[in-house]
């Protein structure tokens, strides 16, 4: 049988490949997002309750009623604006189904959607599957800042949907106000939907910072949707579970697709975060938290030769090795795995033309023990162990 792919050109996620070699060599993994440490108890025995009371079929298509109020009911504290939670919000199996229903439902064939890259990996397919064209617009090292003047000349007619992310991932960076004041003006009198990737709104590291969400701006809530997880709040990714916000007119075209894609998402863990968030220090607290194992995993390495500006926001931390070494990011991403037990990702795997700034990207959402551990292998690593 001739089977005709409709993505012949994809492979393995990065994130896929590094974790694979850091279990066959026992490397120490700080490539792929996730904590190696617990969740919070008190939100395991919630979902055990809401289980053993039989909260186990079928969630409503949109999301569990009580759990979508909690949310409305977060966002205008956090960020002074309304949705209805029955038409406004949705639950999703994870933050990467909302970013895919969002642009299955709004990108048409022969449209283009600007994507600022390095860009998380499944934007770009994604775009591919609807039938539009990604067309990227590239950061530079080692400010990373978006040049909205430079990005507004990729704008034209064909233009349906700009995608942007803050905090970002994998760059650690974060956009300001004065980025959403630009972004809003340049999709002002447009038919331009944003969504906005906000999955580390929780993890705004930059002292003195806070979350910039499209939701604060009014022209932007209007043509936005705005992505959240709750994998990244609550320390469980393998829950795969998140949630999309937006306008209701956007929302009633983004549950057209979601509806037949996954229905609904999974029940007892609805309830019990629900029941979970009711306490915000659940979710205030994460910064100092995040920004206590960034700093620790900093003075550890510091003696190192890799170059390193404190991340503002995420769980990861960029780190230049050009000091160290000529090879291709993804070559050195390798050898640090395969001979120094450190697995990390290559930035440039984030990049479609596969920029190579010589920089990596390090997880430091892992126990203080493990940080110690990769810290003792990384400190091995010198300018003499390079191809300089």
């Amino acid at each position: 049988m001739n089977i005709r792919s409709k993505q012949p050109n994809l492979g393995t996620t990065i994130f896929t490949v590094m974790s694979a070699l850091a279990n066959e060599t026992g490397a120490i993994n700080l490539s792929q997002g996730f904590p190696n440490y617990a969740c919070d108890q008190k939100l395991l025995d919630l979902v055990s309750k809401y289980m053993n009371k039989g909260m186990n079929q079928y969630a409503p298509m949109p999301g569990v009623p009580v759990l979508c109020q909690r949310l409305s009911e977060k966002i205008k504290s956090l960020y002074g604006t309304e949705y209805n939670p029955a038409t406004e919000i949705t639950i999703c199996p994870g933050a990467t189904e909302a970013i895919f229903s969002a642009i299955m439902a709004f990108v048409h064939p022969g449209d283009e959607v600007i994507v600022i890259e390095p860009a998380y990996d499944c934007y770009v397919p994604s775009i591919e599957l609807s039938g539009g064209k990604a067309v990227p617009y590239a950061l530079k090292a080692p400010d990373w800042k978006v040049d909205w003047a430079e990005l507004g000349k990729l704008v034209n007619e064909k233009t349906s949907m700009i995608i942007i992310n803050t905090p970002h991932n994998p760059l650690g960076t974060i956009l300001d106000d004065s980025d959403l004041q630009s972004l809003q003006k340049l999709v002002e009198g447009t038919e331009i939907i944003v969504l906005s990737d906000e999955v580390y709104e929780h993890l705004v590291l930059e002292k003195g910072a806070t979350h910039c969400s499209v939701m604060r701006y009014p022209s932007l809530r209007e043509r936005s949707m705005a992505v959240f997880s709750f994998g990244k709040t609550l320390h469980a990714t393998g829950w795969k579970l998140g949630y999309i916000v937006g306008d209701e007119r956007l929302m009633r075209e983004f549950r057209k697709v979601h509806q037949f894609n996954v229905f609904s998402a999974n029940t007892p863990m609805q309830y019990a975060i629900a029941d979970y968030l009711e306490d915000a220090m659940v979710y205030n607290s994460l910064p100092e938290f995040f920004t206590k194992k960034r700093d620790f995993f900093l003075d550890l390495i510091k003696d190192s030769p890799f170059k390193c500006r404190p991340s503002q926001g995420t769980y990861f931390q960029l780190a230049d090795y050009s000091s160290i070494s000529d090879e291709s990011d993804s070559d050195f991403a390798i050898r640090m795995t395969k001979e120094f037990g450190v697995a990390v990702i290559p930035v440039s795997a984030f990049y479609s033309n596969k920029l190579d700034n010589k920089v990596i990207r390090f997880c430091f959402a892992k126990t203080d023990e493990t940080l110690e551990a990769a810290a003792e292998r990384i400190l091995k690593i010198n300018i003499n162990t390079g191809t300089k």
